[in-house]
């Protein structure tokens, strides 16, 4: 074999074998249909429509009135908080908490505008993602919210005071995102029903992206007051070409006005 054939025939198959180089990092990129940062994790940066808000609220008109719920014909609302995901608490705390829900216009923390805290901040309205760190960002009924979870292997602080959203540390386990956080404050609910906590809580976070889709699950521990750790219903939010806004101000202008104690469910 001539040598101008031979080191054609070279080249053939160095090009052979970096088309298939080519191809099976293009195939570790699309695996569950996530494309995938630098440093190979699954990119979960991007905007999320997570389903928060008041957009259960449908209101229909009758006659010269405006029905927000139980209209004639009409279904009830629908709950907040599936019966199966609501916390258990020891029973000497239940009456707390019953006390709590059936004044939950006095006394939510929400409505006073403090920070909603964690779990009940729910899923992230905004994902900005690079090597070592993940910023989530919240559009949040009481405010617009922010937090920092570095994923590059420190642990947590050991010097920083408690605080409504605690502090966030998170690793990889294959492509889920695990966010561990603690170091509350007990400023918070877990929920919209009264649900208090302890500074003993500490919430564990798994998000994973599959295609244009971004699966959330929480459970929150606080063996302090709960009977076992409460795991919350899985939540989606689906990838969205619109950006999240600056929160308007959240100004208590309401309660001294106050008639009776009612309130609607809000599937946060």
């Amino acid at each position: 074999m001539r040598t101008s054939e031979a080191r054609a025939l070279g080249l053939r198959s160095a090009l052979a074998a970096a088309a298939l180089v080519g191809a099976g990092v293009v195939a570790a990129q699309s695996a569950g249909g996530a494309p995938r940062t630098p440093d190979g994790h699954p990119d979960l940066s991007g905007t999320w429509d997570n389903g928060a808000g008041i957009d259960f609220v449908q209101p229909r008109k009758e006659g010269e009135s405006v029905c927000i719920f139980g209209c004639p014909g009409g279904a009830p609302p629908p709950d907040s908080v599936p019966q199966a995901s609501v916390p258990k608490y020891r029973p000497e705390f239940t009456a707390r908490v019953a006390d709590l829900d059936a004044r939950q216009v006095q006394e939510d923390p929400v409505l006073r505008c403090f920070a909603p805290g964690v779990p009940r901040i729910g899923p992230p309205d905004k994902i900005v993602q690079r090597p070592g760190e993940a910023v989530f960002l919240y559009e949040d009924v009481s405010g617009s919210f922010f937090r920092l979870v570095p994923t590059d292997g420190r642990p947590h602080p050991t010097n920083n005071e408690p605080s409504f959203l605690g502090d966030a540390v998170g690793h990889w386990e294959g492509d889920t995102l695990v966010v561990e956080t603690k170091n509350f404050n007990d400023q918070t609910w877990l929920t919209d029903n009264g649900a208090f906590h302890t500074t003993d809580l500490r919430v564990v976070e798994r998000l994973r992206r599959t295609n244009d889709q971004l699966e959330w699950a929480a459970t929150a521990y606080d063996s302090a007051v709960l009977t076992q750790p409460w795991e919350l219903a899985k939540r989606a939010a689906k990838l969205t070409d619109l950006e999240i806004v600056e929160s308007p101000p959240c100004i208590d202008r309401s309660l001294a006005n106050m008639v009776d104690g009612s309130h609607h469910t809000n599937p946060r």
